[in-house]
């Protein structure tokens, strides 16, 4: 990642994931992402459609908004699914990223175990936009 995607990613947070079904078409979501120590992060649960062709296809298409609707980065990346028993604390590191410190900790580390979080960690392979 050269230092112009980086200060982009460090600057915008909202983005559309497209995931590929077993068929081959595309499924679409919006997400929020950020940067934490270095790598691109995004927080998912076991139950979501894209978690599940993610564990098929680690390959995901990120398009990330800028400050208006001309303004957007591409990344192709491969996904790695960091769903191990320390999936609540990374998802508090990258809620630190994106919203600062949660209001109740222990309530926030409850409920990331309670709706079974993990993390979609995004390796940019490719990027391109008007960024």
């Amino acid at each position: 990642m050269d230092d112009k995607v980086r200060r982009f990613l460090e600057n915008h947070h909202d983005a559309v994931q497209a995931t590929i079904k077993k068929d081959g078409t595309p499924h679409v979501a919006r997400i929020g992402i950020g940067l934490v120590d270095g790598k691109l992060w995004s927080s998912a649960t076991q139950d979501r459609v894209r978690t599940k062709h993610l564990r098929r296809d680690p390959r995901s298409t990120l398009m990330v908004m800028g400050d208006d609707r001309w303004q957007w980065l591409g990344l192709e990346t491969k996904v790695t699914i960091l769903d191990g028993p320390d999936a609540p604390q990374l998802n508090l590191k990258l809620y630190r990223v994106l919203a600062g410190e949660p209001d109740d900790l222990d309530e926030y580390l409850e409920a990331m175990v309670a709706e079974k979080r993990l993390i979609y960690e995004f390796e940019p392979v490719r990027a391109y936009g008007q960024y």
